[in-house]
């Protein structure tokens, strides 16, 4: 998901995809874990969408106040 795309969301939805998208990180480990998935750099996105959502989220809490 690219930066526009998360800036252009609504704080609950960011809250939601966050959720969303920790759940999808996990399992994606787990099953990289037991066995090696067909493309290993889906975690590598997955982890990155992570960060964006949770830095977006930091910013309009710090910028409300």
């Amino acid at each position: 998901m690219k930066n526009t795309d998360i800036v252009a969301l609504s704080t609950a939805e960011l809250q939601g995809l966050l959720k969303e998208e920790k759940g999808a990180l996990n399992k994606l480990k787990l099953n990289h874990s037991i066995s090696p998935l067909e493309n290993p750099i889906r975690i590598r996105d997955s982890r990155k969408t992570v960060a964006r959502v949770s830095t977006e989220l930091t910013k309009r809490n710090n910028t409300s106040k």
